[in-house]
């Protein structure tokens, strides 16, 4: 029999990390002694005691280390588990590569004295139901003719605003025209309404973005466009789906351009 000290030493298990799994159950000493509480290990046990270490450099957490320890007589369920474990590392690992590319991303930009004023993230817009108007305009400036048509035809019907409310213009243009542009615009209700002349109530299912905040006039627009571009180009994604704008703060909310907040989405995928 051992000693907790000698199997301390022969199993490299710290004797605070032994009395740990003792109270756990994880690893009980042979025996103990009733009046002095001496704890005695077995020689027999060094395998069950360098089998938890492995695991737990693996990843295995104290609990689930005592159920993978249950499936070392049954190989197919000891394969199962390692499997298992296996898959949740590779998925820690995508997530580990996909914040150092974020990193090294935000440092090359600053390498090159570029500012970080147009902060790029990906976030999922859940699905949502809108009251949405949609035409070919003469051009983009002309989009609040939409907003008027919206609420011309809306005005009597009580609509409930969604939670959050979301006011948006998506659009459908493969390119940037000149005129004769098609745009969609879409505000987040609450509840169900019959379609007008030209505002249907529908569905928008969630979408992946790759999207950026900005504070202030429009004429901001295009540089938010170009570092959400760059950030997709730099970190693994590819476009996919129409742009379209969040106004946050529009000038339905204030005159002052200064206090516009418009939020740059682009639907994305991984390559």
């Amino acid at each position: 029999m051992l000693k907790i000290g000698e199997f301390s030493k022969l199993s490299r298990v710290s004797i605070r990390l032994l009395r740990q799994y003792d109270e756990s159950g994880l690893l009980t000493p042979e025996t103990t002694d009733p009046f002095t509480g001496y704890r005695y290990y077995s020689e027999y046990q060094l395998p069950t005691a360098n089998r938890i270490t492995a695991l737990k450099d693996m990843g295995f957490t104290q609990s689930a280390i005592s159920e993978v320890l249950d499936c070392y007589d049954d190989p197919g369920s000891l394969e199962r588990c390692l499997r298992l474990k296996r898959a949740e590392a590779a998925s820690s690992l995508v997530e580990a590569e996909r914040r150092l590319r974020l990193l090294d991303t935000a440092l090359e930009r600053l390498r090159k004295g570029e500012t970080m004023k147009y902060d790029v993230t990906v976030k999922t817009i859940p699905e949502r139901t809108v009251a949405s108007v949609r035409q070919i305009i003469p051009s983009y400036d002309r989009e609040g003719d939409l907003w008027g048509i919206y609420c011309q035809e809306t005005a009597r019907m009580n609509i409930q605003d969604g939670d959050p409310v979301l006011c948006a213009a998506v659009y459908w243009d493969r390119e940037y025209k000149e005129n004769d542009v098609d745009v969609e615009i879409q505000k987040t209700v609450k509840g169900a309404y019959p379609d007008t002349e030209h505002v249907k109530f529908k569905t928008v299912p969630a979408v992946q973005v790759a999207s950026t905040t900005f504070r202030g006039s429009y004429e901001q627009m295009t540089k938010a466009n170009e570092a959400v571009a760059a950030w997709v180009r730099e970190n693994g994604y590819a476009f996919d789906g129409a742009a379209f704008f969040i106004y946050h703060v529009s000038p339905h909310d204030t005159r002052n351009p200064d206090e516009f907040l418009t939020e740059v989405c682009y639907p994305v995928s991984r390559k």
